[in-house]
């Protein structure tokens, strides 16, 4: 039996009996659309050995699916009165355990080997994250998740669509930007699908999509620096309609190292930040870090 939380009906009967309301300011919107949970869990690829983290589990919806395929579900809920819902609506799922926290903060490798009772991170299992993140968080939670040397084998994440749509895209569209290097360099991207706003309640103002993220073991190109690579993206793109020798003028101390440094990557001083690929960005990071370092 599916738990009762996929109409608005039940969904308001059950906040009501609690005393509670979708909050806004934490992006609660509910999904309520039991096929469309089902297609997410399995675009997660899970199987009866897999262990799983979820990202604001909201009421359950996608919990529920999880725990009937994988081995251990860990939902991270940052909103007290929550959990305390999901205690009752998964209590028969002996496989899910609930945490409250704010996920920014959370040491995801801990929290797994202490969910399995593993000490030492050398022995963790890959394990896999599955979100359906509102707006407000999804830039500093990819930041963590991504950056950070846990032992994530795959994301499947629910987003805002133009988000999703920055994550996937191309140099020189218009959506591609400092976050779309920053995720691509760290993980391969996949267009799951597009989700509309009906399936949600309350229903939000933008619609959504689905992605799917394979962590890379390394990054697909050699920066050298990587602290100086991403200055160089950031400030490529804080300036979008600068070309990059005016672009980069401050962190490079002056336009002839730029100069110089665009010279020997092989990439033409009138182009835009926002033209350049991934390998291009890596190739003028370790060109003006050179440059740089003969002054």
């Amino acid at each position: 039996m599916y738990p009762a939380v996929t109409s608005p009906g039940q969904i308001i009967s059950l906040l009501k009996s609690k005393g509670l309301r979708p909050c806004k300011a934490r992006g609660q919107n509910f999904l309520i659309d039991a096929n469309i949970a089902r297609k997410i869990v399995e675009e997660a690829g899970l199987s009866a050995a897999d262990v799983v983290v979820e990202i604001g589990p909201g009421l359950g919806a996608l919990t529920w699916e999880l725990a009937q395929r994988a081995r251990q579900v860990i939902g991270v809920e940052i909103d007290r009165n929550l959990v305390q819902v999901l205690r009752e609506v998964l209590a028969g799922q002996p496989n899910v355990s609930l945490v409250e926290g704010d996920a920014l903060k959370i040491d995801f490798d801990e929290l797994v080997g202490k969910t399995l009772g593993i000490e030492g991170r050398g022995r963790l299992p890959a394990y896999k994250v599955v979100a359906n993140l509102p707006y407000y968080i999804t830039s500093p939670l990819l930041n963590h998740l991504l950056s950070s040397d846990f032992h994530i084998d795959r994301l499947v994440l629910m987003l805002q669509l133009e988000v999703a749509e920055r994550l996937v895209a191309r140099p020189g569209t218009k959506d591609y930007g400092m976050l779309t290097v920053f995720t691509q360099y760290f993980a391969e991207i996949q267009w799951v699908m597009y989700v509309p706003r009906t399936v949600f309640f309350p229903r939000p103002e933008v619609d959504s999509a689905v992605v799917r993220l394979y962590k890379r073991s390394h990054p697909p190109v050699e920066v050298g620096d990587e602290e100086f690579f991403f200055r160089v993206v950031r400030a490529s793109f804080s300036k979008r309609r600068k070309i990059l020798p005016n672009a980069l003028k401050e962190l490079a101390g002056g336009r002839e190292a730029v100069f110089k440094a665009l010279d020997t990557a092989g990439i033409a001083p009138f182009r835009r930040g926002e033209t350049l690929s991934l390998e291009e960005f890596a190739k003028l990071s370790r060109c003006l870090k050179n440059e740089l370092g003969r002054r």
